[in-house]
Protein backbone atom coordinates (compact mmCIF):
# COMPACT_ATOMS: atom_id res chain seq x y z
CA UNK A 1 0.00 0.00 0.00
CA UNK A 2 1.22 3.49 -0.86
CA UNK A 3 2.61 5.48 1.92
CA UNK A 4 3.28 8.81 1.76
CA UNK A 5 5.64 12.19 3.57
CA UNK A 6 4.43 15.65 2.96
CA UNK A 7 6.30 18.49 4.00
CA UNK A 8 6.47 22.21 4.82
CA UNK A 9 9.00 24.16 3.27
CA UNK A 10 10.05 27.30 5.38
CA UNK A 11 11.88 26.44 8.76
CA UNK A 12 11.88 22.69 7.09
CA UNK A 13 13.16 22.05 4.06
CA UNK A 14 14.83 25.59 3.72
CA UNK A 15 16.56 27.81 6.20
CA UNK A 16 14.50 30.83 4.90
CA UNK A 17 12.46 32.21 8.34
CA UNK A 18 14.95 34.66 9.09
CA UNK A 19 15.17 35.87 5.33
CA UNK A 20 12.08 36.53 4.99
CA UNK A 21 11.29 37.50 8.40
CA UNK A 22 14.08 40.20 6.89
CA UNK A 23 11.97 41.52 4.10
CA UNK A 24 8.72 41.08 5.82
CA UNK A 25 10.25 43.86 8.70
CA UNK A 26 11.56 46.30 6.04
CA UNK A 27 8.38 46.10 3.69
CA UNK A 28 6.13 47.29 6.81
CA UNK A 29 8.42 49.28 8.50
CA UNK A 30 8.67 51.12 5.24
CA UNK A 31 4.73 51.39 5.42
CA UNK A 32 5.19 53.02 8.78
CA UNK A 33 4.67 49.92 11.01
CA UNK A 34 7.69 49.48 14.02
CA UNK A 35 6.85 45.93 15.00
CA UNK A 36 9.47 43.92 17.03
CA UNK A 37 12.25 40.98 15.49
CA UNK A 38 10.02 38.74 17.34
CA UNK A 39 6.55 40.11 16.29
CA UNK A 40 8.10 39.42 12.68
CA UNK A 41 9.36 35.92 13.27
CA UNK A 42 5.91 34.58 14.30
CA UNK A 43 4.16 35.82 10.78
CA UNK A 44 7.07 33.19 8.98
CA UNK A 45 4.86 30.17 7.79
CA UNK A 46 1.49 31.86 7.63
CA UNK A 47 -0.50 33.65 4.74
CA UNK A 48 1.33 36.28 3.44
CA UNK A 49 -1.79 38.76 3.27
CA UNK A 50 -2.94 38.03 6.70
CA UNK A 51 0.25 38.26 8.27
CA UNK A 52 1.25 41.92 6.59
CA UNK A 53 -2.02 43.05 7.76
CA UNK A 54 -1.90 42.15 11.02
CA UNK A 55 2.13 43.54 10.93
CA UNK A 56 0.46 47.06 9.57
CA UNK A 57 -2.58 47.39 12.11
CA UNK A 58 -5.23 46.99 9.25
CA UNK A 59 -8.11 44.80 8.65
CA UNK A 60 -7.00 42.04 6.04
CA UNK A 61 -9.96 43.16 4.45
CA UNK A 62 -8.14 46.62 3.60
CA UNK A 63 -7.16 45.80 -0.13
CA UNK A 64 -4.98 49.19 -0.63
CA UNK A 65 -2.76 48.38 2.45
CA UNK A 66 -2.32 44.81 2.21
CA UNK A 67 -2.34 44.64 -1.66
CA UNK A 68 0.74 47.32 -1.69
CA UNK A 69 2.67 45.13 1.59
CA UNK A 70 2.50 42.68 -0.75
CA UNK A 71 3.59 43.58 -3.89
CA UNK A 72 6.68 45.51 -1.93
CA UNK A 73 7.39 41.75 -0.68
CA UNK A 74 7.01 40.07 -4.06
CA UNK A 75 8.93 42.40 -5.74
CA UNK A 76 11.97 41.51 -3.43
CA UNK A 77 11.86 37.96 -2.65
CA UNK A 78 13.67 36.32 -5.93
CA UNK A 79 16.36 38.94 -5.32
CA UNK A 80 16.22 39.04 -1.64
CA UNK A 81 15.57 34.90 -0.74
CA UNK A 82 15.46 33.04 -3.87
CA UNK A 83 18.93 34.07 -5.27
CA UNK A 84 20.59 32.26 -2.97
CA UNK A 85 19.93 29.01 -4.73
CA UNK A 86 20.54 25.98 -3.09
CA UNK A 87 22.18 27.10 0.04
CA UNK A 88 18.56 28.09 0.99
CA UNK A 89 18.56 24.39 1.74
CA UNK A 90 19.02 22.73 5.13
CA UNK A 91 21.85 20.36 5.25
CA UNK A 92 20.97 16.90 4.39
CA UNK A 93 17.58 17.72 2.36
CA UNK A 94 18.38 16.78 -0.94
CA UNK A 95 20.03 13.37 0.23
CA UNK A 96 17.35 13.03 2.47
CA UNK A 97 14.73 13.37 -0.13
CA UNK A 98 16.78 10.85 -2.66
CA UNK A 99 16.98 8.06 -0.11
CA UNK A 100 13.33 8.26 0.57
CA UNK A 101 12.16 8.34 -2.97
CA UNK A 102 14.56 5.37 -3.39
CA UNK A 103 13.07 3.71 -0.90
CA UNK A 104 9.32 4.01 -3.11
CA UNK A 105 7.92 6.48 -1.08
CA UNK A 106 5.44 9.43 -2.13
CA UNK A 107 6.66 12.68 -1.23
CA UNK A 108 4.33 16.06 -1.36
CA UNK A 109 4.60 19.42 -0.20
CA UNK A 110 1.98 21.35 2.06
CA UNK A 111 2.98 24.97 2.65
CA UNK A 112 0.88 28.11 3.85
CA UNK A 113 3.00 29.58 0.53
CA UNK A 114 0.71 30.91 -2.87
CA UNK A 115 1.57 28.39 -5.39
CA UNK A 116 3.81 30.62 -7.25
CA UNK A 117 6.48 31.41 -4.07
CA UNK A 118 6.22 27.68 -3.39
CA UNK A 119 7.00 26.51 -6.93
CA UNK A 120 9.97 29.60 -7.53
CA UNK A 121 11.31 28.22 -3.83
CA UNK A 122 11.42 24.61 -4.49
CA UNK A 123 13.20 25.57 -7.95
CA UNK A 124 15.48 27.39 -6.61
CA UNK A 125 16.66 25.56 -3.90
CA UNK A 126 16.94 22.46 -6.92
CA UNK A 127 14.32 19.90 -5.36
CA UNK A 128 11.03 20.90 -7.02
CA UNK A 129 10.97 17.74 -9.10
CA UNK A 130 11.40 15.16 -6.16
CA UNK A 131 7.97 16.11 -4.89
CA UNK A 132 4.91 14.46 -6.67
CA UNK A 133 2.62 17.13 -5.41
CA UNK A 134 2.77 20.67 -4.05
CA UNK A 135 -0.28 21.79 -2.28
CA UNK A 136 -0.16 25.50 -1.49
CA UNK A 137 -2.42 27.90 0.42
CA UNK A 138 -4.37 29.83 -2.92
CA UNK A 139 -5.45 25.61 -3.78
CA UNK A 140 -7.30 25.04 -0.95
CA UNK A 141 -10.87 26.59 0.44
CA UNK A 142 -9.12 26.75 3.81
CA UNK A 143 -5.38 27.19 4.99
CA UNK A 144 -3.43 25.90 8.33
CA UNK A 145 -4.59 24.82 10.85
CA UNK A 146 -7.44 23.55 9.13
CA UNK A 147 -6.75 19.89 7.45
CA UNK A 148 -7.66 20.95 3.38
CA UNK A 149 -4.26 20.78 2.32
CA UNK A 150 -2.87 17.60 3.89
CA UNK A 151 -5.91 16.02 2.99
CA UNK A 152 -5.21 17.59 -0.69
CA UNK A 153 -1.83 16.42 -0.56
CA UNK A 154 -3.08 12.63 0.70
CA UNK A 155 -6.19 13.01 -2.43
CA UNK A 156 -3.14 13.53 -4.66
CA UNK A 157 -0.69 11.01 -3.78
CA UNK A 158 -3.67 8.51 -3.54
CA UNK A 159 -2.32 7.28 0.26
CA UNK A 160 -3.78 6.78 3.15
CA UNK A 161 -3.36 8.99 6.31
CA UNK A 162 -2.55 5.82 8.61
CA UNK A 163 0.92 5.00 6.57
CA UNK A 164 1.52 8.49 5.81
CA UNK A 165 3.47 10.97 8.00
CA UNK A 166 3.71 15.40 7.86
CA UNK A 167 7.18 16.98 8.72
CA UNK A 168 6.91 20.36 9.66
CA UNK A 169 8.11 23.56 12.51
CA UNK A 170 5.13 25.15 13.62
CA UNK A 171 2.38 24.84 15.89
CA UNK A 172 0.03 25.20 13.01
CA UNK A 173 1.95 22.42 11.17
CA UNK A 174 1.51 19.53 13.95
CA UNK A 175 -2.93 21.14 14.47
CA UNK A 176 -3.03 19.96 10.52
CA UNK A 177 -1.39 16.96 10.14
CA UNK A 178 -3.10 15.87 13.50
CA UNK A 179 -6.53 16.90 12.17
CA UNK A 180 -5.68 14.92 8.62
CA UNK A 181 -5.10 12.01 10.87
CA UNK A 182 -0.96 11.93 9.33
CA UNK A 183 1.38 10.91 11.95
CA UNK A 184 3.72 14.25 12.60
CA UNK A 185 7.64 15.01 12.69
CA UNK A 186 8.47 18.24 14.12
CA UNK A 187 11.84 20.27 13.71
CA UNK A 188 13.36 21.68 16.46
CA UNK A 189 15.32 23.98 13.89
CA UNK A 190 12.67 26.13 12.68
CA UNK A 191 9.85 28.70 14.03
CA UNK A 192 8.43 26.74 16.94
CA UNK A 193 10.31 25.17 20.03
CA UNK A 194 10.66 21.42 20.69
CA UNK A 195 8.41 21.66 23.77
CA UNK A 196 5.47 24.02 21.67
CA UNK A 197 5.95 21.19 19.24
CA UNK A 198 5.51 18.27 21.88
CA UNK A 199 2.61 20.14 23.16
CA UNK A 200 0.97 20.06 19.92
CA UNK A 201 1.02 17.08 19.51
CA UNK A 202 4.00 15.93 16.81
CA UNK A 203 5.02 12.32 17.57
CA UNK A 204 8.71 13.22 17.10
CA UNK A 205 10.75 16.46 17.58
CA UNK A 206 14.27 16.07 16.15
CA UNK A 207 16.83 18.72 15.98
CA UNK A 208 18.37 18.45 12.04
CA UNK A 209 16.61 16.93 9.15
CA UNK A 210 19.14 13.80 9.02
CA UNK A 211 17.01 12.65 11.81
CA UNK A 212 13.98 13.51 10.47
CA UNK A 213 14.99 10.57 7.85
CA UNK A 214 16.35 8.27 10.48
CA UNK A 215 12.83 8.58 12.01
CA UNK A 216 11.00 8.01 8.76
CA UNK A 217 13.01 5.19 7.83
CA UNK A 218 13.46 3.13 11.56
CA UNK A 219 11.10 5.13 13.79
CA UNK A 220 13.90 6.48 16.19
CA UNK A 221 16.53 9.33 15.81
CA UNK A 222 20.52 9.65 16.54
CA UNK A 223 19.02 12.63 18.03
CA UNK A 224 16.49 12.36 21.20
CA UNK A 225 12.69 12.62 20.17
CA UNK A 226 12.69 15.61 21.98
CA UNK A 227 14.83 17.86 23.99
CA UNK A 228 13.67 17.16 26.99
CA UNK A 229 15.61 14.01 26.77
CA UNK A 230 12.76 11.16 25.85
CA UNK A 231 13.29 8.20 23.23
CA UNK A 232 10.29 6.92 21.71
CA UNK A 233 9.24 3.37 20.81
CA UNK A 234 9.15 2.88 16.79
CA UNK A 235 5.89 4.13 16.04
CA UNK A 236 4.84 2.68 12.18
CA UNK A 237 8.13 3.56 10.47
CA UNK A 238 8.62 3.58 6.82
CA UNK A 239 10.51 0.70 5.63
Amino acid sequence: MTSAIVFDIDGTLADTPSAIAELIGDVVRGLGASPSRAEVLATVGKPLEASLAGLLGVSVDDDDATAEAAARYRARFAADVLSRGPALLLPGVPEGLDRLRAAGHLLGVATSKISTSALALLEAGGILDRFDTVVCHDMVERGKPHPDMALRALADLGAPAARSWYVGDTVTDMTMARAAALRTVGVSYGVDSAEALTAAGADHVVADFPSVIRVLAHGTAVTPHDLAGTSPEPTGALT
